[in-house]
């Protein structure tokens, strides 16, 4: 197979390798490119950045963990689909285990994968010297391919320059320089990095390194040099061909439900370990140990990986109603896997704030930092090894427990026990990594099963799930057809003041009329939207091939509704309803997820069937206003299935945070729409942003010749530099005005559901209150023809000051 790749290595550590690193992989998908993110080595955190920069999760390539012989297969699978793997390397490029004459360090793996290498040297403290440590890594081992340098914390150009020359005499090009105050260098803690889903900055820090690299690194040349390695004479690794689905679970209707701990205390885990359940049969969601009351409903399986409790422990120690239902799902015999941090949190203290108690031990931070390779053995038959069952992992923490192990121990490493085990636990420091020691998923999954049949019953939660009627809430009153077809603009009769159409209220800007008028001087040819589509590509760091044209976001929906034969659709609700209509055109039946209002109709992944092959999501949410977070959203992207996002109001959010127009992921489709922000419903504008494999489906799915030269034309200004001065003109006005709105109906009582981040807000204002405001001449848009919403619900359309002000003492007045 052929896979274009590098690896970025370094003399030793702290030279730079992550930042570069990192930075290469999001100035490369930024540039159009699909890439795939590996980390030499057992670290979770590293990987966490990569993921953030492909929109791909982040694997380890480690033959202590794994093996040599899963190196390659384990590569390629985490390269499906890209066109080229950035594999970050570990400490010096010659240091591996200690004592294992470089077994597992950087230049093992990048021999058993040959890799070419790229070296990341830190020259703020020598010049002609560097040009001696590269010949000599060069020299060390000419097995190793050293195919370029880049220069990192260079102090001034002259400085630089000097490096430059000294390396001619090595024979190796230097692909970039990075000046000293260059480097973006995420924030750090005991245990390395702070993990980027402990940092709210990370996306944008990461926006800033990528620039940064493009400018300064030849990206040509390093995809060039990508380009030169070997094909890989191996079959891609795949979870179904290493676990099976246990004979025992056809006893079962459904899959058994694996709750996976997650959100800042628990961000350690690998990738395969979810693949390695779901092909085993299970089922698999994340829970927020932080803010999760309870564990999810149907829980049958217990993972709780690695991470930062002791960091996180009094806000732990805080969710007492998680706790309980932890200590009581494994007093029960839920069956329950805990790593390290998982150890941790079961203990009955971390620096004495009370945890789960569900091991009598507890636990306290020390000085000393355990790092270290480990082969271990079981004593006795546990849930995870039959006895003498040998496997390796790693330890990483500055944490001790005490007792250091159970009657039962997990594990002994150099023959001492460790760990807490009975029949349905095991809990100990080690690490492991499952697609090395499949065996061990295989029997917790089993285990899972096992427990599923006189447990669990075999339903679906009402509270997640709701067939669609097409009907409103009970207690609604519809004038005539379909709810679901009811749209602001029919709210907005002519006389009434409009709050109810979500247009932008501003001027049409000169060159965009323009622009609209000299697109009837070619109304005599057919249209071509290859134009626009190019100039859209362009506005999201996109290439041309990941992008349709399309007659408003309404032809997309429909597009993507007759795409293929849908299992489960879903929508998420309350949310825009032509998805519905769309979907239910197509004859397909839709299935709702409703978003609690007491959770602010904040969207919760997790109540997402894992089943479910079509997802449609609103951000920000109409009618809700809720800016979702990316972080959010990507956790609905899995394979076989497609994520639909809908982004028609993105351009109203100042900077677009928490967008997905730039993410490359496999099976999302963002959809995107130049009605609102432009105020030009009329025009039909709208594009879809995806794949090219996916956009080449659609494409053959769309009429020709279905977006107007007039639409064609929009969208090329509305993406020019001059647009986006302007756009973010009219996010930071629309900002303002809703400022005015909110601070309004707060002081009349009346809370809109927030943080409100689009150009309308949804209030519980009380039923009959949108008849009112219409006898008095204002138009609202009424909301109980969003599934999830009753009669009381109205939304309300940002405007300018003056008129807000009108609407606000209207309402007023009906006190």
């Amino acid at each position: 197979m052929n896979l274009p790749r590098l690896v970025i290595a370094a003399p030793a550590s702290g030279h730079g390798k992550t930042t570069v690193a990192t930075g290469l992989m999001a100035a490369l998908s930024a540039a159009g490119h699909t890439v795939s993110g590996h980390k030499v080595g057992p670290d979770y955190i590293d990987p966490g950045y990569h993921a953030l920069a492909t929109g791909k999760p982040g694997r380890n390539l480690d033959p202590h963990l794994v093996g040599e012989d899963r190196l390659v297969p384990l590569l390629l699978a985490g390269a499906r689909y890209a066109d080229i793997a950035i594999i970050e390397g570990v400490m010096g490029l010659y240091d591996g285990q200690i004592g294992g004459d470089g077994f597992a360090s950087t230049a093992h793996v990048a021999t058993v994968t040959r890799t070419p290498v790229v070296l990341v040297v830190d020259i703020s403290h020598a010049s002609r010297s560097i040009a001696a440590v590269v010949q000599g890594m060069v020299a060390f081992d000419p097995i190793v391919r050293i195919v370029g340098v880049i220069l990192n914390k260079a102090g001034s150009q002259r400085h630089a320059d000097e490096v430059c020359r000294a390396l001619e005499s090595t024979g190796v090009p230097v692909l970039g320089v990075l000046q000293r105050d260059d480097g973006i260098v995420a924030p750090s803690r005991h245990l390395g990095l702070v993990p980027a889903d402990e940092r709210d900055d990370a996306a944008h820090a990461l926006d800033r390194l990528s620039a940064q690299i493009a400018a300064k690194i030849d990206l040509a040349h390093i995809v060039s040099l990508a380009r030169e390695a070997p094909p890989l004479d191996a079959t891609p690794w795949d979870p179904s061909l290493e676990v099976a689905r246990p004979p025992t679970a056809s006893l079962s209707s459904c899959k058994p439900l694996v709750a996976i701990a997650g959100g800042r205390a628990f961000t350690f885990r690998y990738t395969e370990t979810e693949e390695l359940l779901r092909a085993a049969g299970c089922d698999v969601v994340t829970f927020d140990p932080l803010g999760d009351l309870t564990l999810p409903e149907g829980t049958a399986g217990i993972y709780l990986g690695g991470g930062f409790p002791e960091v996180h422990a009094s806000a732990l120690t805080a969710n007492g109603p998680l706790r309980d239902s932890l200590r009581a799902a494994i007093a029960a015999g839920i069956p329950t896997v805990a790593e390290c941090a998982g150890l941790l949190y079961l203990c009955r203290t971390v620096d004495g704030s009370p945890m789960i108690g569900a091991i009598d031990a507890d636990a306290v931070m020390t000085s000393k930092l355990t790092l270290s390779y480990r082969q271990a053995v079981a004593p006795r038959e546990t849930m995870l090894s039959p006895a003498g069952g040998r496997i390796t992992g790693h330890e990483f923490h500055r944490t001790t427990v005490t007792p250091a192990a159970g009657s039962d121990p997990t594990w002994l490493i150099d023959g001492v026990p460790v760990g807490f085990s009975t029949p349905t636990l095991h809990a100990s420091y080690l690490h492991t990594h499952w697609a090395g020691h499949p065996a061990v998923a295989q029997r917790f999954a089993n285990a899972v099963h096992a427990w599923v049949p006189n447990h669990v019953e075999a339903a679906s939660s009402p509270r997640t799930t709701l067939k669609s009627t097409g009907a409103p809430p009970p207690g609604t009153t519809v004038a005539s057809g379909n709810p679901l077809r009811h749209h602001g603009d029919v709210e907005a009769a002519p006389g009434l003041v409009d709050f109810a159409v979500n247009v932008f209220d501003g001027e049409r800007p000169d060159w965009l009329s323009k622009a609209l008028a000299s697109s009837l001087d070619i109304a005599h040819l057919y249209p071509e939207s290859r134009t626009a589509e190019t100039a859209i590509a362009k506005r999201h760091g996109r290439t041309p091939n990941d992008v349709l044209a399309t007659a408003g976001a309404a032809e997309a929906f429909g597009l993507i509704a007759r795409l293929r034969n849908w299992k489960r659709p879903v929508v998420v609700h309350p949310q825009f309803t032509e998805p519905d209509v769309a979907l239910a055109a197509a004859g397909h039946t839709v299935e709702h997820v409703l978003c609690d209002e007491s959770a602010g109709f904040r969207l919760d992944p997790d109540d997402v069937p894992t089943d479910a092959d079509l997802v449609f999501a609103g951000n920000p949410t109409n009618p809700t206003s809720i800016l979702h977070t990316e972080a959010t959203l990507r956790r609905l992207v899995q394979p076989g299935r497609i994520l639909v996002v809908d982004e028609a109001f993105m351009d109203s959010v100042p900077a677009e945070n928490h967008s997905l127009a730039a993410a490359r992921l496999p099976g999302l489709i963002v959809i995107r729409s130049l009605t609102k922000l432009w105020a030009i419903p009329g025009v039909r504008a709208g594009y879809v942003l995806a794949e090219p494999a996916l956009i080449g489906e659609l494409r053959d799915k769309q009429a020709p010749w279905s977006v107007s030269a007039t639409a064609a034309a929009a969208m090329v200004a509305c993406t020019s530099d001059e647009a986006a001065a302007e756009a973010a003109l009219r996010a930071d006005q629309t900002t303002q005005h809703r400022k005015v709105l909110v601070d309004g109906l707060e002081a009349l009582g009346l809370s809109p559901i927030g943080p409100a981040t689009a150009p309308f807000v949804l209030v519980k204002a009380g039923t009959g209150v949108h008849q009112r405001l219409r006898d008095a001449g204002y138009a609202v848009r009424r909301a109980d023809t969003f599934p999830g919403l009753g009669p009381e619900w109205i939304r309300i359309a940002v405007r300018k000051t003056d008129v807000t002000h009108r609407l606000l003492s209207t309402l007023a007045s009906f006190a």
